[in-house]
Protein backbone atom coordinates (compact mmCIF):
# COMPACT_ATOMS: atom_id res chain seq x y z
CA UNK A 1 0.00 0.00 0.00
CA UNK A 2 1.46 3.29 -1.15
CA UNK A 3 -0.49 4.88 2.40
CA UNK A 4 2.04 6.31 4.74
CA UNK A 5 1.63 7.85 8.31
CA UNK A 6 4.54 11.26 8.58
CA UNK A 7 3.34 12.20 11.55
CA UNK A 8 1.37 12.12 14.57
CA UNK A 9 0.63 13.92 18.32
CA UNK A 10 -2.17 13.83 20.69
CA UNK A 11 -2.99 15.89 23.61
CA UNK A 12 -2.45 14.38 27.17
CA UNK A 13 -4.89 11.61 28.60
CA UNK A 14 -6.93 12.82 31.97
CA UNK A 15 -9.82 11.11 33.97
CA UNK A 16 -13.06 12.65 33.13
CA UNK A 17 -14.44 15.50 35.13
CA UNK A 18 -11.05 16.94 35.70
CA UNK A 19 -8.70 19.01 34.12
CA UNK A 20 -10.29 19.17 30.93
CA UNK A 21 -13.82 19.24 32.14
CA UNK A 22 -14.38 22.51 30.60
CA UNK A 23 -12.83 21.57 26.80
CA UNK A 24 -14.78 19.89 24.71
CA UNK A 25 -14.14 16.99 22.00
CA UNK A 26 -13.59 19.79 19.51
CA UNK A 27 -11.34 21.79 21.79
CA UNK A 28 -8.99 18.81 22.50
CA UNK A 29 -9.27 17.93 18.32
CA UNK A 30 -7.80 21.25 17.51
CA UNK A 31 -5.17 20.61 20.03
CA UNK A 32 -4.37 17.47 18.77
CA UNK A 33 -4.60 18.33 14.67
CA UNK A 34 -2.54 21.77 14.98
CA UNK A 35 0.24 19.89 16.54
CA UNK A 36 0.17 16.82 14.39
CA UNK A 37 0.38 19.27 11.15
CA UNK A 38 3.21 21.01 12.74
CA UNK A 39 4.85 18.12 12.93
CA UNK A 40 4.37 17.17 9.23
CA UNK A 41 6.41 19.95 8.46
CA UNK A 42 3.12 20.36 5.57
CA UNK A 43 1.18 24.19 5.30
CA UNK A 44 -2.54 23.61 6.16
CA UNK A 45 -3.15 24.05 2.19
CA UNK A 46 -1.96 20.87 1.44
CA UNK A 47 -4.44 18.93 3.22
CA UNK A 48 -7.48 17.35 0.89
CA UNK A 49 -9.41 16.10 3.74
CA UNK A 50 -10.06 15.60 7.66
CA UNK A 51 -11.38 12.30 8.75
CA UNK A 52 -12.16 12.27 12.69
CA UNK A 53 -13.64 10.13 14.73
CA UNK A 54 -16.01 10.03 18.20
CA UNK A 55 -18.43 8.09 19.95
CA UNK A 56 -20.20 10.27 21.99
CA UNK A 57 -21.27 13.26 19.45
CA UNK A 58 -21.62 17.11 21.07
CA UNK A 59 -25.47 17.94 20.21
CA UNK A 60 -23.96 21.39 19.76
CA UNK A 61 -21.29 20.62 17.27
CA UNK A 62 -22.09 17.13 15.70
CA UNK A 63 -19.66 17.22 13.04
CA UNK A 64 -16.59 17.41 15.05
CA UNK A 65 -14.61 16.83 11.83
CA UNK A 66 -15.49 19.79 10.11
CA UNK A 67 -15.25 21.85 13.47
CA UNK A 68 -11.68 21.21 14.15
CA UNK A 69 -10.90 21.49 10.51
CA UNK A 70 -12.19 25.18 10.03
CA UNK A 71 -10.48 26.01 13.37
CA UNK A 72 -6.99 25.09 11.97
CA UNK A 73 -7.06 24.29 8.54
CA UNK A 74 -8.25 26.18 5.10
CA UNK A 75 -11.92 26.85 4.75
CA UNK A 76 -12.06 25.26 1.38
CA UNK A 77 -11.00 21.65 3.26
CA UNK A 78 -13.59 19.03 3.36
CA UNK A 79 -14.63 17.05 6.40
CA UNK A 80 -16.25 13.94 7.68
CA UNK A 81 -16.77 12.89 11.18
CA UNK A 82 -16.80 9.24 11.72
CA UNK A 83 -18.17 6.03 14.80
CA UNK A 84 -17.29 2.68 15.26
CA UNK A 85 -17.28 2.85 18.99
CA UNK A 86 -13.86 2.96 20.54
CA UNK A 87 -12.30 2.08 17.42
CA UNK A 88 -13.28 5.43 15.46
CA UNK A 89 -9.96 6.75 15.32
CA UNK A 90 -9.33 3.56 13.61
CA UNK A 91 -11.65 3.85 10.92
CA UNK A 92 -10.70 7.65 10.21
CA UNK A 93 -7.00 6.34 9.16
CA UNK A 94 -8.23 3.61 7.30
CA UNK A 95 -10.22 6.10 5.68
CA UNK A 96 -8.02 8.30 5.09
CA UNK A 97 -6.06 5.93 3.57
CA UNK A 98 -8.46 4.41 1.45
CA UNK A 99 -8.55 7.90 -0.29
CA UNK A 100 -4.53 7.93 -0.44
CA UNK A 101 -4.68 4.37 -2.20
CA UNK A 102 -7.70 5.64 -4.64
CA UNK A 103 -5.65 8.53 -5.40
CA UNK A 104 -8.44 10.77 -4.69
CA UNK A 105 -6.56 12.60 -2.11
CA UNK A 106 -2.30 13.01 -1.27
CA UNK A 107 -2.56 14.44 2.20
CA UNK A 108 -5.42 13.30 4.60
CA UNK A 109 -5.86 13.91 8.64
CA UNK A 110 -7.39 11.35 10.77
CA UNK A 111 -7.88 11.08 14.45
CA UNK A 112 -10.46 11.09 16.90
CA UNK A 113 -11.43 12.93 19.88
CA UNK A 114 -13.13 12.50 22.87
CA UNK A 115 -14.87 14.52 26.15
CA UNK A 116 -16.18 12.33 28.44
CA UNK A 117 -16.54 15.01 30.91
CA UNK A 118 -19.60 16.87 28.77
CA UNK A 119 -21.97 13.57 27.74
CA UNK A 120 -24.95 15.44 26.64
CA UNK A 121 -27.83 15.11 29.17
CA UNK A 122 -31.25 14.56 27.14
CA UNK A 123 -34.91 14.53 28.21
CA UNK A 124 -37.27 11.75 28.46
CA UNK A 125 -39.71 11.26 25.61
CA UNK A 126 -42.56 12.69 27.20
CA UNK A 127 -40.97 15.80 28.58
CA UNK A 128 -39.23 16.60 24.81
CA UNK A 129 -42.69 16.30 23.57
CA UNK A 130 -44.31 18.65 25.95
CA UNK A 131 -41.44 21.24 25.13
CA UNK A 132 -41.88 20.62 21.62
CA UNK A 133 -45.88 21.36 22.43
CA UNK A 134 -45.40 24.46 24.84
CA UNK A 135 -42.81 26.12 21.56
CA UNK A 136 -45.67 25.74 19.26
CA UNK A 137 -48.24 27.53 21.61
CA UNK A 138 -49.40 31.10 21.18
CA UNK A 139 -50.81 32.39 24.37
CA UNK A 140 -48.92 31.61 27.98
CA UNK A 141 -52.50 29.44 28.89
CA UNK A 142 -51.27 26.94 25.68
CA UNK A 143 -47.56 26.46 26.90
CA UNK A 144 -48.78 25.56 30.09
CA UNK A 145 -51.27 23.39 29.45
CA UNK A 146 -48.61 21.07 27.11
CA UNK A 147 -47.13 20.11 30.26
CA UNK A 148 -50.25 18.96 31.88
CA UNK A 149 -50.05 14.81 32.62
CA UNK A 150 -46.12 14.75 33.11
CA UNK A 151 -45.30 12.77 35.94
CA UNK A 152 -41.83 13.60 37.86
CA UNK A 153 -40.31 10.73 36.33
CA UNK A 154 -40.36 12.61 33.25
CA UNK A 155 -38.60 14.96 34.82
CA UNK A 156 -35.28 12.79 35.48
CA UNK A 157 -32.64 13.43 32.95
CA UNK A 158 -31.58 10.20 30.57
CA UNK A 159 -27.89 9.61 30.15
CA UNK A 160 -26.38 8.30 27.12
CA UNK A 161 -26.87 4.17 27.54
CA UNK A 162 -23.63 2.64 28.16
CA UNK A 163 -25.10 -1.01 27.26
CA UNK A 164 -25.71 -2.95 24.40
CA UNK A 165 -28.68 -2.00 22.84
CA UNK A 166 -28.87 -6.07 21.28
CA UNK A 167 -28.32 -7.53 24.87
CA UNK A 168 -28.52 -5.09 27.74
CA UNK A 169 -25.42 -5.89 28.82
CA UNK A 170 -22.97 -3.24 29.65
CA UNK A 171 -19.36 -3.77 28.29
CA UNK A 172 -18.01 -4.56 31.92
CA UNK A 173 -20.69 -7.46 32.70
CA UNK A 174 -19.65 -8.37 29.02
CA UNK A 175 -15.79 -7.91 30.51
CA UNK A 176 -16.80 -10.35 33.64
CA UNK A 177 -18.46 -12.83 31.91
CA UNK A 178 -16.10 -13.61 29.65
CA UNK A 179 -13.22 -13.66 32.33
CA UNK A 180 -15.51 -16.59 33.98
CA UNK A 181 -15.97 -18.37 30.67
CA UNK A 182 -11.95 -18.01 29.66
CA UNK A 183 -10.63 -18.77 32.98
CA UNK A 184 -9.24 -15.52 33.57
CA UNK A 185 -8.49 -15.15 37.06
CA UNK A 186 -8.48 -12.02 39.49
CA UNK A 187 -5.03 -12.11 40.13
CA UNK A 188 -3.70 -12.03 36.33
CA UNK A 189 -5.77 -9.46 35.76
CA UNK A 190 -4.79 -7.56 38.29
CA UNK A 191 -1.00 -8.56 37.47
CA UNK A 192 -1.72 -7.20 34.17
CA UNK A 193 -3.23 -3.82 35.35
CA UNK A 194 -0.12 -3.72 37.19
CA UNK A 195 2.44 -4.02 34.02
CA UNK A 196 0.72 -1.76 32.32
CA UNK A 197 0.72 1.52 34.88
CA UNK A 198 4.47 0.30 35.34
CA UNK A 199 5.27 0.00 31.86
CA UNK A 200 3.91 3.53 31.58
CA UNK A 201 5.63 5.07 33.96
CA UNK A 202 8.87 4.25 33.09
CA UNK A 203 7.73 5.29 29.36
CA UNK A 204 6.86 8.96 30.47
CA UNK A 205 10.23 8.94 32.93
CA UNK A 206 12.20 8.80 30.13
CA UNK A 207 10.32 10.83 27.55
CA UNK A 208 9.22 8.13 25.48
CA UNK A 209 5.40 8.14 26.07
CA UNK A 210 5.78 12.25 26.64
CA UNK A 211 7.59 12.24 23.01
CA UNK A 212 3.91 11.98 21.27
CA UNK A 213 2.06 14.78 23.72
CA UNK A 214 1.05 18.24 22.79
CA UNK A 215 0.63 20.04 25.62
CA UNK A 216 -2.43 21.51 26.67
CA UNK A 217 -2.92 25.19 28.06
CA UNK A 218 -6.09 25.32 29.99
CA UNK A 219 -8.66 28.65 29.55
CA UNK A 220 -9.70 30.80 30.36
CA UNK A 221 -6.87 32.25 32.31
CA UNK A 222 -4.49 29.61 30.46
CA UNK A 223 -2.30 29.25 33.45
CA UNK A 224 -3.34 25.90 33.81
CA UNK A 225 -0.96 23.44 31.63
CA UNK A 226 -1.68 19.79 31.08
CA UNK A 227 1.64 18.34 30.04
CA UNK A 228 1.57 14.61 31.24
CA UNK A 229 -1.15 11.54 31.50
CA UNK A 230 -2.62 11.88 34.37
CA UNK A 231 -4.16 8.58 35.44
CA UNK A 232 -0.70 6.60 35.62
CA UNK A 233 -0.42 5.55 38.73
CA UNK A 234 3.13 5.44 39.75
CA UNK A 235 2.48 4.59 43.36
CA UNK A 236 0.26 1.46 42.57
CA UNK A 237 1.05 -2.53 43.71
CA UNK A 238 -0.07 -5.72 44.18
CA UNK A 239 -1.95 -5.68 47.12
CA UNK A 240 -3.62 -1.99 46.67
CA UNK A 241 -5.31 -3.39 43.63
CA UNK A 242 -6.31 -6.66 45.21
CA UNK A 243 -8.23 -4.57 47.86
CA UNK A 244 -10.45 -3.37 45.38
CA UNK A 245 -14.07 -4.53 44.87
CA UNK A 246 -15.20 -5.99 41.93
CA UNK A 247 -17.55 -3.83 40.09
CA UNK A 248 -20.06 -5.72 37.60
CA UNK A 249 -20.26 -8.41 40.35
CA UNK A 250 -19.94 -7.76 43.74
CA UNK A 251 -20.08 -11.14 45.22
CA UNK A 252 -17.98 -13.37 42.43
CA UNK A 253 -16.81 -11.05 40.21
CA UNK A 254 -12.88 -10.05 39.03
CA UNK A 255 -13.22 -6.99 37.30
CA UNK A 256 -12.68 -3.98 39.45
CA UNK A 257 -12.23 -0.44 38.53
CA UNK A 258 -8.56 -1.06 38.99
CA UNK A 259 -8.07 -3.99 36.07
CA UNK A 260 -10.50 -1.43 33.66
CA UNK A 261 -9.25 1.48 31.43
CA UNK A 262 -11.05 4.97 33.19
CA UNK A 263 -13.42 7.16 31.73
CA UNK A 264 -10.97 9.72 30.03
CA UNK A 265 -10.96 12.80 27.99
CA UNK A 266 -8.29 13.62 25.03
CA UNK A 267 -7.88 13.79 21.14
CA UNK A 268 -4.77 12.53 18.97
CA UNK A 269 -4.25 12.81 15.12
CA UNK A 270 -1.86 11.54 12.44
CA UNK A 271 -0.90 12.86 9.02
CA UNK A 272 -1.21 10.46 6.33
CA UNK A 273 0.64 11.15 2.73
CA UNK A 274 0.92 9.41 -0.67
CA UNK A 275 4.33 7.51 0.77
CA UNK A 276 6.22 8.22 -2.84
CA UNK A 277 5.26 11.47 -2.59
CA UNK A 278 6.47 12.55 0.79
CA UNK A 279 9.91 10.66 -0.44
CA UNK A 280 10.15 12.69 -3.16
CA UNK A 281 9.77 15.64 -0.92
CA UNK A 282 12.05 14.77 1.14
CA UNK A 283 9.59 13.32 4.24
CA UNK A 284 10.64 10.30 6.01
CA UNK A 285 7.56 8.58 7.11
CA UNK A 286 7.10 7.46 10.54
CA UNK A 287 5.60 4.29 8.78
CA UNK A 288 3.69 2.38 6.20
CA UNK A 289 -0.38 0.84 6.31
CA UNK A 290 0.39 -2.25 5.28
CA UNK A 291 -3.56 -3.93 6.00
CA UNK A 292 -5.67 -3.93 7.88
CA UNK A 293 -9.24 -5.99 8.34
CA UNK A 294 -12.65 -6.07 10.62
CA UNK A 295 -14.51 -8.42 12.34
CA UNK A 296 -18.21 -8.67 13.80
CA UNK A 297 -19.17 -10.91 16.38
CA UNK A 298 -22.48 -12.01 17.95
CA UNK A 299 -22.75 -9.65 20.89
CA UNK A 300 -24.12 -11.87 23.29
CA UNK A 301 -21.24 -14.00 23.19
CA UNK A 302 -18.03 -13.13 23.50
CA UNK A 303 -18.71 -9.34 23.18
CA UNK A 304 -14.96 -7.93 22.95
CA UNK A 305 -13.21 -11.06 21.43
CA UNK A 306 -12.86 -9.23 18.02
CA UNK A 307 -9.34 -8.42 17.95
CA UNK A 308 -8.60 -12.60 17.92
CA UNK A 309 -10.96 -12.75 14.82
CA UNK A 310 -9.46 -10.03 13.22
CA UNK A 311 -5.95 -9.85 13.48
CA UNK A 312 -5.47 -13.30 11.75
CA UNK A 313 -6.71 -11.09 8.54
CA UNK A 314 -4.91 -8.26 8.31
CA UNK A 315 -2.06 -10.65 8.56
CA UNK A 316 -2.90 -13.34 5.66
CA UNK A 317 -3.77 -9.55 3.89
CA UNK A 318 -0.47 -8.23 4.75
CA UNK A 319 1.49 -11.79 3.39
CA UNK A 320 2.91 -12.10 7.14
CA UNK A 321 2.38 -14.46 10.25
CA UNK A 322 2.61 -13.24 14.10
CA UNK A 323 6.21 -14.70 14.08
CA UNK A 324 7.02 -11.49 12.13
CA UNK A 325 5.15 -8.98 13.86
CA UNK A 326 8.26 -7.17 16.05
CA UNK A 327 5.30 -5.15 18.23
CA UNK A 328 2.10 -5.06 19.43
CA UNK A 329 -0.38 -2.58 20.82
CA UNK A 330 -3.70 -4.03 21.99
CA UNK A 331 -6.10 -1.97 23.37
CA UNK A 332 -6.83 -2.52 27.06
CA UNK A 333 -10.25 -2.14 27.83
CA UNK A 334 -10.35 -4.38 30.05
CA UNK A 335 -7.29 -6.92 31.51
CA UNK A 336 -10.03 -9.61 31.20
CA UNK A 337 -10.59 -8.64 27.90
CA UNK A 338 -6.73 -8.62 27.06
CA UNK A 339 -6.11 -11.84 28.82
CA UNK A 340 -8.88 -13.55 26.87
CA UNK A 341 -7.64 -12.41 23.43
CA UNK A 342 -4.22 -13.19 23.98
CA UNK A 343 -5.02 -16.68 25.20
CA UNK A 344 -7.35 -17.16 22.04
CA UNK A 345 -4.89 -16.43 19.78
CA UNK A 346 -2.56 -18.90 21.39
CA UNK A 347 -5.46 -21.54 21.55
CA UNK A 348 -5.28 -23.85 18.48
CA UNK A 349 -8.82 -25.39 19.36
CA UNK A 350 -9.96 -21.64 19.13
CA UNK A 351 -7.85 -21.27 15.23
CA UNK A 352 -9.47 -24.68 14.25
CA UNK A 353 -13.10 -24.12 15.61
CA UNK A 354 -13.42 -20.16 15.30
CA UNK A 355 -10.91 -19.70 12.29
CA UNK A 356 -10.75 -22.55 9.90
CA UNK A 357 -7.05 -22.40 10.60
CA UNK A 358 -4.77 -25.81 11.52
CA UNK A 359 -2.50 -23.82 14.02
CA UNK A 360 -3.15 -21.07 16.63
CA UNK A 361 -2.17 -17.71 15.64
CA UNK A 362 0.16 -16.85 18.53
CA UNK A 363 0.74 -13.42 19.38
CA UNK A 364 4.60 -11.75 19.96
CA UNK A 365 5.99 -12.38 23.14
CA UNK A 366 4.64 -10.35 26.09
CA UNK A 367 7.75 -8.48 26.22
CA UNK A 368 6.73 -7.34 23.01
CA UNK A 369 3.15 -6.18 23.41
CA UNK A 370 2.24 -2.82 25.21
CA UNK A 371 5.77 -2.09 25.83
CA UNK A 372 4.71 1.61 27.28
CA UNK A 373 1.30 0.22 29.01
CA UNK A 374 -1.98 0.55 27.68
CA UNK A 375 -5.22 2.33 28.12
CA UNK A 376 -5.82 0.97 32.00
CA UNK A 377 -2.83 3.28 32.94
CA UNK A 378 -2.89 5.98 30.17
CA UNK A 379 -6.89 5.87 30.06
CA UNK A 380 -9.23 5.22 27.11
CA UNK A 381 -11.36 8.60 25.32
CA UNK A 382 -13.00 6.68 23.29
CA UNK A 383 -12.68 7.92 19.79
CA UNK A 384 -8.84 9.21 20.60
CA UNK A 385 -7.40 5.24 21.62
CA UNK A 386 -6.69 4.38 17.70
CA UNK A 387 -4.94 7.23 16.90
CA UNK A 388 -2.94 6.95 20.06
CA UNK A 389 -1.84 3.22 19.46
CA UNK A 390 -1.20 4.20 15.82
CA UNK A 391 1.15 7.01 17.27
CA UNK A 392 2.97 5.10 20.19
CA UNK A 393 3.07 1.38 18.12
CA UNK A 394 5.42 3.76 15.31
CA UNK A 395 7.79 5.47 17.42
CA UNK A 396 8.74 2.96 19.29
CA UNK A 397 9.26 0.66 16.18
CA UNK A 398 11.48 3.58 15.14
CA UNK A 399 13.17 3.56 17.93
CA UNK A 400 14.00 -0.50 18.11
CA UNK A 401 14.31 -0.95 14.33
CA UNK A 402 11.27 -2.99 14.11
CA UNK A 403 9.86 -3.90 10.66
CA UNK A 404 6.17 -4.96 11.42
CA UNK A 405 3.81 -4.30 14.19
CA UNK A 406 0.25 -4.92 14.96
CA UNK A 407 -2.25 -2.85 16.41
CA UNK A 408 -5.79 -4.70 18.20
CA UNK A 409 -8.63 -2.59 19.31
CA UNK A 410 -12.00 -4.27 20.41
CA UNK A 411 -15.11 -2.16 20.46
CA UNK A 412 -18.56 -2.40 21.07
CA UNK A 413 -21.35 -3.55 19.05
CA UNK A 414 -19.33 -6.90 19.23
CA UNK A 415 -16.38 -5.46 16.86
CA UNK A 416 -12.73 -5.88 16.16
CA UNK A 417 -10.03 -4.55 14.15
CA UNK A 418 -6.53 -5.14 13.55
CA UNK A 419 -3.96 -3.27 11.35
CA UNK A 420 -0.44 -4.17 10.40
CA UNK A 421 2.24 -1.15 9.97
CA UNK A 422 5.18 -1.45 8.57
CA UNK A 423 8.53 0.80 8.77
CA UNK A 424 10.65 0.50 5.15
Amino acid sequence: MKAAIIAGSRTPFVVANSAFAKLSAVDLGKEAVRDALARSGLPGSRVNHVVYGTVVSDTQAPNIAREVGLAVLPKNVPAVSVSRACASANQAITGAAEMIEMGYADVVIAGGGESLSRIPITASDRLSRSLVRATKGKTLSQKISAFRGLRPRDLVPVTPAIAEPSTGETMGESAERMAKENGISREDQDEWALRSHRLAASGTRDGRLTQELVSVYVPPDYETVVSGDAGIRIDTSSEQLAKLRPVFDRTFGSVTAGNSSPLTDGASAVVLMDGEKALAEGLEPLGWVRSWAWAGLDPSGQLLQGPAYAAPIALERAGLSMKDIGLMEMHEAFAAQVLSNLQALSSKSFAESELGHTEAVGHPDIERINVMGGSIAIGHPFGATGARLTITILNEMARRGVEFGLITVCAAGGMGFAMVVERR
